[in-house]
């Protein structure tokens, strides 16, 4: 299967829908779901959520032209922002002409916590947490048997003790960390039972009390990472030279690099993407999204999350690293028919290919970002499909505009 669809965005929508259906293998039912957006009941969503009163439908489309590590992908992103998806599958045209995307991801591993207060001696708990080390993964992987079957399953014990100064004395505690492969799957019931479990244990061994048990949504040890490298030749526009072009994106990064303004602005742009995808996938994008801003302040400040630098032949590098914490099975994923579909579209076999693939359309779409607003300007291409988007609607509906600084 090719990504590369000439004329695809010119199609009627049913003849789009067709032409994925046939590409990708969907069943008649399937494109249904797609065509009516009724994927979900009210029997349903009265069971996702509490206080249940209907269902919010969102746009979905596809993103073509991804092409990451040789292999093909098209790529389903649901939002209802106007230019995302367009500016997503422009830049990746430029990029698969320079030979696609690389990309790569870490193993799965994600990280439970156990806060214990009041140790008698909290060096010693420590201690004697790590000395029985053994019997404690024993018990985390005992809740989760199938897990453990497939390979992954609790791996490791950490313990760290923390002071902190809350304003009426220091609070001293030690934190449990337990690291755990969660495989295809998101992981956060599975990590939050391990807790639990192991927690009363965990009171035991320290003599110490235990308040909070659950996951941390920092996967700075589930990392994804995605590169381009683009002749200046195929950034050129109409005004500007390709090494203008080039030139004026690297330019724009150390803007981001210097100031925490630009620096956030730029990151929405990413995460435009990236949410975009993890929301057709059923994957949970506000853990995602406090991820990758926590990674963006690993040095000590808020930075932007890709660079892009001039490389040794001049061509213009770009890259992407973040904690990508998304999973293929389990939680949302399996109760949303749509999303189904959309897994079925984007054709993802691991958690950590679909990792990669995310990261992957956050670089491109930084970069569509980036080339607009060095050459055109953000009015004439976002704008031009916002007004688009919303002229047919009613007054009241179609210009409750937002504040659209920056969204590809």
């Amino acid at each position: 299967m090719s990504s590369r669809l000439p004329g695809f965005h010119a199609m009627p929508i049913r003849e789009r829908l067709r032409a994925i259906a046939r590409l990708c293998g969907l069943a008649p039912e399937e494109t249904r779901i797609l065509e009516s957006g009724d994927g979900l009941s009210l029997d349903q969503v009265d069971t996702m959520i509490e206080n249940a009163l209907g269902i919010l439908p969102l746009p979905m489309g596809v993103a073509t032209n991804f092409q990451i590590n040789h292999h093909d992908y098209l790529v389903p992103m649901s939002i209802e922002e106007p230019s995302v998806i367009a500016s997503a599958s422009n830049a990746a045209k430029i990029v698969r002409r320079a030979g696609g995307f690389r990309a790569d991801a870490s193993k799965r591993r994600m990280v439970g916590q156990i806060q214990v207060v009041n140790c008698p001696d909290f060096v010693e708990s420590r201690e004697r947490v790590i000395n029985q080390a053994d019997e404690l993964l024993n018990l985390a992987n005992q809740s989760q048997p199938n897990m453990k079957a497939r390979g992954g399953g609790a791996l490791e014990i950490e313990a760290r003790l923390l002071n902190h100064d809350v304003g009426d004395g220091t609070r001293e505690m030690l934190i449990v960390q337990v690291i755990i492969d969660t495989q295809d799957a998101m992981g956060a019931n599975v990590i939050d039972t391990m807790m639990e479990v192991i927690a009363p244990v965990v009171e035991q061994i320290t003599e110490g009390t235990v308040y909070l048990r659950i996951l941390s949504n920092y996967a700075d040890r589930s990392v994804a990472y995605a590169q381009c490298a683009i002749p200046p030749q195929l950034l050129e526009t109409a005004r500007f030279s390709g090494e203008e072009v080039r030139d004026r994106i690297v330019t724009a990064y150390a803007f981001a690099e210097a100031d925490v303004y630009r620096a956030v602005t730029h990151n929405k742009g990413i995460m435009n993407g990236i949410d975009a995808v993890a929301v057709s996938t059923g994957n949970d994008w506000r853990a995602i999204e406090a991820a990758a801003h926590a990674y963006a302040t690993r040095s000590g400040r808020y930075r932007p999350m890709s660079r892009w630098l001039v490389g040794a032949d001049g061509e213009l590098v770009g890259s992407l690293e973040l904690p990508m914490s998304v999973g293929i099975i389990g939680g949302a994923i399996g109760s949303n028919p749509a999303v189904g579909v959309a897994l079925k579209i984007l054709q993802v076999t691991k958690a950590t290919e679909l990792a990669q693939i995310m990261v992957a359309v956050g670089l491109a779409q930084n970069l569509a970002a980036l080339r607009a607003l060095v050459t055109e300007g953000i009015q004439k291409g976002h704008m031009a499909l916002h007004n688009r988007a919303y002229r047919d609607l009613p007054m009241e509906a179609g210009h409750q505009h937002r504040d659209h600084t920056e969204s590809k």
